[in-house]
């Protein structure tokens, strides 16, 4: 039988999760808990910067990991930690960093949207962001990254820095691949379907908290953006009703011309009604467990220890290779 490929993937420990995160990262997740050797990461490095509070910074990790839990991702199955507890992810990104040209960071366009929104805070971290995005996949020797648009030129810097490294000092880090989930699970704001749905959205009424409230929930959907037409019909031409459609599709496993049929002739008001309770109860079992995990804080910090053990084990042995092909002596213990 041939070894499990390797997948790396991350979240910000900003806050709840989204509904767009369950449906189109955490879900697919969980699917491939299965077939492959995951590492998951709460990405607490990349959250510094910008400026935190030190203690929503680890209630927000704490919450995060809880999350993943609640959405089905199994400890047993998965190595799930927290990103500041494997030193070797900020220990390859300077060897790295050196390794990666100007003009390539500056070419990101994340870092061009990000410097516009944050000039009063236009830090170095926020510029060589993707570098260390770069060594926490390479770290791992990871076959295949799950990455939506928003970060396929942030993969693209990996693999091309992993290529770089294995050509200058001989094969070293695997060049991971994307892993192009399913089609169509890209989900949209409530309030804008032009934009993706994000939790750091102005107007809370755009996204829906993965463990918010149930009638919080129903107030949001109901809310949504639609258009004059008053036609279920998944379409272009009507993005905030193809982006609920989606949504519904998604949570319930019916089929979009399913949904189609299901409301001809009928109004927004019943489909926004049932679609409410479609998400509700699709998210309540999540945001049950998740207040259960909550309570039990030991549970919560075995797994991420267990997780950095874990975790660490492979970084380092990617980590002494690199350490050796670039010239490092090798430390000795007395």
């Amino acid at each position: 039988m041939s070894e499990k490929k390797i997948i790396f993937s991350g979240a910000q420990p900003s806050g709840n999760l989204t509904l767009g995160n369950y449906i189109g990262a955490l879900k697919n997740w969980v699917a491939l808990q299965e077939d492959y050797n995951c590492y998951y990461c709460i990405v607490d490095l990349h959250a510094i910067t910008v400026p935190q509070e030190p203690k929503n910074l680890r209630k927000n990790s704490l919450e995060v990991l809880a999350q993943y839990i609640a959405s089905g991702l199994d400890p047993q199955k998965n190595t799930i930690f927290i990103q500041s507890h494997v030193s070797a992810h900020t220990e390859l990104a300077w060897i790295l960093n050196s390794m990666c040209y100007m003009g390539e960071l500056n070419r990101m366009t994340q870092f061009k949207e990000k410097s516009s929104k944050n000039e009063a805070n236009l830090n170095a971290g926020l510029f060589t962001y993707p570098v260390l995005m770069a060594s926490d996949i390479l770290l791992y020797q990871t076959d295949l990254v799950p990455v939506g648009e928003d970060q396929k030129q942030h993969l693209e810097l990996a693999r091309n820095l992993a290529q770089r490294f294995n050509n200058r000092y001989s094969d070293t880090f695997k060049v991971p691949e994307p892993y192009i989930g399913k089609v169509g699970a890209r989900i949209m704001s409530l309030q804008d379907p032009t934009k993706k749905m994000s939790k750091s959205d102005e107007n809370v009424n755009a996204y829906i908290g993965l463990v918010e409230d149930s009638d919080v929930i129903s107030k949001k959907i109901k809310r949504a953006v639609t258009d004059s037409l008053n036609e279920v019909k998944y379409r272009d031409e009507q993005p905030g009703i193809k982006n609920l459609i989606g949504i519904y599709s998604n949570l319930s496993g019916k089929s979009i011309s399913e949904i189609e049929l299901m409301y001809e002739g009928r109004g927004y008001g019943d489909f926004k009604n049932d679609l409410a309770e479609v998400v509700v109860e699709s998210l309540r079992p999540v945001r049950e467990k998740y207040e259960d995990l909550l309570k039990n804080k030991d549970y919560l910090e075995s797994i991420y220890a267990q997780g950095a053990d874990k975790a660490e084990k492979a970084a380092r042995k990617t980590l002494r290779k690199v350490y050796k092909k670039v010239g490092f002596v090798e430390r000795k213990y007395i």
